[in-house]
Order: C-alpha cells, then structure tokens, then sequence
C-alpha cells in the first residue's frame, strides 16, 4: 500500500474532509429500526440496562467494540484451515508466531478473553494488601483485583478528567505518584505496576511512549515488573504515530514493539485487539511464563487452545499481523475524530481529543440537571436508545461499584459511549447518531433518573436492573412524535 493511499490521507475537492473507508463491504446484515413507542417499551423490559437489549430491538449496536469488529477475508479464509487439535495444534505455533513478531514475546498462555487472562494474573500475583498502581482502571480488572484482596492505585495526570482538552495522551500515568506510592506502600507489597492502552473508561485516552519509557525507568528503580493490557494496543500506538514527535516517520509494527519491549507481561482481549475472538497472555520471562501457565488447564482448556476453538486461534494470528495496517487500525479512530468535531461544532458536550474505542458524551454537562445519585450517565444510554434505537454503554457510577457501607462510588466521569468498532458502520449511519444526539440535546431537560430496583453484588452494569424515577421515557417520546411524526 502506497503511504499516501493511508486513512485519512485522501483530500476531497469538493466539500469538507471526511473519513474515507479504506475497504468495501461484500457481506451484509440487516438492520431493525423499531418504532419509539415500541423503544420505550423495549428499554423498560432491559430494566433500563443496554446489556439486556434484545439485538433484534436495536437499529446501531454502538455498545461495544469487544468481539463486534469487522474480520477480513483473510481472517476468515484462515478458520477453514485450522488444526482443530485438543493439544499440540499447528494453528498455534501460527499464533505463537504472530505474536512474536507483532509483540516481541516468545512465551503465550491463550485464554478464552480478556478478563480470563486478567483472572490468570490476578491469582497469581495479587495477595491480599496487594497495592496496584495504574494510569486508569478497567471495570474486570478491579473487580479481579479486589476480589484477590488487591487495592488499586490510579495515577492519571491532571488533564485526564477535563473533557474539553487539546492533551494528545490523556492516558499517561504520573511518574511523580507513582515514585510516591511506591516508597509509602513498599515496593515488596507491589506485585507489578499496570499500564492500560488506551484507558477504556476515560474516553479511550492513550499514553505516549515517553511516558511508559519514564514508568519503566521507576520500575527498574525499585525492582518492579510492569503488565500492559495491550487490548487496544494497535490504536494507541496509532495515536502515538500521529500525535508525538518523533514518531510520525515510523511504522506501527515498530512502534508496537517498542511499546511491549518495555513491559514484562502483556495481555489482551483478541475481541478487540486482533477483531477476533479469544485472548492471551505473552511475556519474554520463562519464570513469569511458568508462575501461570499451570492455571490455565485449571480455568481455560489445554496450553494450545486456552478455552476457544482452534479456529478462532487462526483468526487471532491473523488479526494480530493485520493490526499494524494503518488502514485497519486507524479507520475506527478516525470516525470517532469525525463525530467528535461535528458534536464540538454543535456545542454537544465529548471528550476531546476523540480517542480510541468510541465517542464519549459527557453525561454530566448534557443533564445537569440529574443529581450524580440518580445515574444520570445511564439516564443518558436509555434516553438516547428512545429517540435514536442506537445502543450505547453507561461508562459511570452505575459501572462503578459501592464502598463497603453500601453507597455508592461515584465515577470520576459520567459518560455515554458510543462505540465504533472498526470497518463495522457507514459515515451515513455516524451522521445519523449525530443527528439524534443533536435533537436529544435540545430536549435534554425532559430525561429524568433512574434507581435500581435489582442489584448484583459485582460488576452490577452487566445485569443490574433500573426504573425510571418518573413518567420521563413517555414523555420523551411523545416530544419525539411531535417532531419526527410517523418517522422511525
């Protein structure tokens, strides 16, 4: 591929610039575009929660970007030829490949996501006093280190929770209370320091390199290993080519390597990082490779499949080499920056600067006038599905969690995610979700709260129920009706 052929490289003559899809689309889906009524109807059956949403209910599954992103041609031609063998399988020693040559890791423990390599991880170094510091956690990661007796330290910079920012790497973790928390905790009670690309929960925010070069420094001081959840790991290294000096002339696979060569252990979720599914952990130390691999017959399957079909083993491997195409990885951050600049030109309070993984409406400035208490950024998820039928995430307390009095924690930021999963939605469709937003806005003052009304014990956003504190949803839809009429 020409480099000037790269996403967001093509100039338009005619109008504004716009994304410009580095890809066509040979095989379709359908999609449903319910009637509001019949919306109100099916968000108050999901008890207000879009993880229980029916698909067949939703027209845009903006949800999430873990096991929804478009796979290649290549990628599936691959799942024909697998070596479905229980042990020893040759699609295996493919993955092993690409992950040595895309990550710079030798050793790999597969696991069936993700949070089951966190899990892994967790068990194995985490015990109870434990101190993780971090640049910003993730809802499976605190929930598997506190349930291990962990306590997490987050240690973002001061531009991390501003939404209107013009920061490049909002994502960074500060040197200066990570040497701080180091010496007060003791380095001996720190079983590694934990580095996330892209911070999911902050608006996809990504670190630079100089910053993880400054955290290895810290970590070599005091005798520390440094984990790196690299399930985005291919867009943070795209934002670090496009946004810090230095780097712009350099590939991504080099920029990649660079980033894992500083870490001890890198995990990831195979949902997000190579549009496939299943997970891994990889590391360069045969001590660390061996203190794990013995939990993953326990909770995963044998050391060459780790809990998912061999098939989806040949899909990682692939998706894993096509990571480093700039016109795979970028095209995802490049809608996300297009929505961000049309929601700014609007006045439509997001997270900037656009990050990876979704838009992120700030639910806080939007409906101000809905107390924290009240779950306002879930407020938010629910109201837009009523007047749009697109499917979002609440990113806030309701994806916290509560003390150990009963209340709840309140999230630093209360956002909707509008997830953008790579090579998956038209720009037609994104100015559609603008669109709604834009009509949601100026009759943001009729959304209301919410409680719950069923609530887990732990990670209470995957199936924790709500109501509504009042008649609002019908309310929003009747205005809908008057100005959209008949219209879907």
């Amino acid at each position: 591929m020409d480099k000037n052929q790269k996403n967001g490289a093509v100039k338009f003559f005619t109008r504004k610039q716009i994304p410009l899809e580095m890809h066509k689309v040979r095989i379709v889906q359908s999609l449903n575009l319910l009637p509001v009524n019949k919306r109100v109807d099916a968000i108050k059956a999901a008890g207000f929660n879009s993880f229980l949403l029916s698909s067949g209910d939703v027209f845009l599954d903006m949800l999430t970007d873990s096991g929804t992103n478009a796979m290649s041609d290549n990628q599936i031609s691959k799942m024909f030829v697998a070596d479905d063998a229980y042990a020893g399988s040759m699609s295996f020693k493919k993955f092993e490949k690409s992950v040595l040559q895309i990550f710079g890791k030798k050793f790999v423990l597969p696991a069936h996501q993700g949070r089951a390599a966190e899990n892994i991880i967790s068990k194995v170094f985490i015990k109870e006093g434990s101190v993780i510091p971090m640049n910003y956690h993730f809802t499976t990661t605190r929930a598997h280190i506190e349930l291990n007796g962990g306590k997490i330290f987050e240690l973002f910079g001061s531009e991390a929770m501003k939404i209107k920012s013009s920061h490049p790497f909002k994502g960074n973790l500060d040197p200066v209370q990570l040497e701080k928390i180091i010496i007060e905790s003791g380095p001996q009670n720190i079983p590694f320091i934990r580095m996330e690309a892209s911070t999911n929960l902050i608006g996809g925010q990504p670190f630079s390199l100089a910053n993880m070069k400054e955290v290895r420094k810290i970590a070599d001081k005091y005798n520390l290993i440094i984990v790196m959840d690299a399930s985005l790991i291919g867009e943070n290294a795209y934002f670090i080519k496009k946004r810090e000096p230095g780097y712009e002339d350099q590939s991504l696979a080099s920029i990649l390597l660079q980033m894992c060569d500083l870490a001890d252990i890198v995990y990831f979720s195979g949902r997000k990082v190579s549009s496939s599914r299943g997970g891994a952990i990889c590391t360069n130390s045969e001590e660390l490779y061996t203190k794990m691999k013995y939990l993953i017959p326990l909770y995963e399957g044998f050391l060459t499949y780790g809990g998912i079909s061999i098939r989806e083993i040949e899909a990682m491997a692939q998706g894993l080499l096509e990571t480093v195409d700039e016109n795979v990885v970028g095209q995802s951050p490049a809608f996300i920056n297009y929505m961000v600049q049309e929601l700014e030109k609007l006045g439509i309070p997001v997270v900037s600067p656009g990050g990876a993984l979704g838009c992120h409406i700030d639910a806080t400035q939007f409906l101000s006038h809905i107390p924290q208490s009240e779950y306002l950024a879930g407020s938010l998820v629910a109201a837009f599905y009523i007047v749009s039928g697109i499917r979002g995430m609440e990113r806030g307390t309701i994806s916290s969690n509560r003390d150990e009095k009963g209340n709840d924690i309140f999230s630093d930021l209360e956002l909707l995610r509008l997830a953008v999963p790579r090579r998956v939605f038209t720009l037609s469709q994104v100015e559609y979700a603008i669109d709604r937003l834009n009509w949601l806005y100026q009759n943001r003052k009729l959304v209301g709260g919410l409680r719950f009304v069923e609530e887990p014990p732990v990670l209470r956003f995957f199936t924790g129920r709500l109501e509504a504190v009042s008649d609002w949803p019908e309310k929003l839809a009747e205005a809908y009706k008057k100005d959209f009429g008949e219209t879907l």
